[in-house]
């Protein structure tokens, strides 16, 4: 798996978490979702991502 697929895999992953937990749980993860948008936003920009910064310390080959 390379950093790239494990960033979008997280951060799909993390969606999905936030709007399980904002139906079942409380509308305030809503922002959970916000944020995970916004750092992929930012991301796509800057190319500062702090997942891809921790996948590669955990070892995972760049794509």
């Amino acid at each position: 798996m390379t950093i790239h697929n494990a960033v979008t895999a997280f951060a799909g992953f993390m969606v999905l978490l936030s709007v399980a937990l904002t139906y079942w749980v409380s509308p305030y993860w809503v922002w959970l979702t916000v944020f995970v948008g916004a750092n992929l936003l930012q991301s796509s920009f800057t190319g500062f991502c702090p997942a891809a910064m921790i996948f590669a310390k955990m070892g995972l080959k760049p794509s």
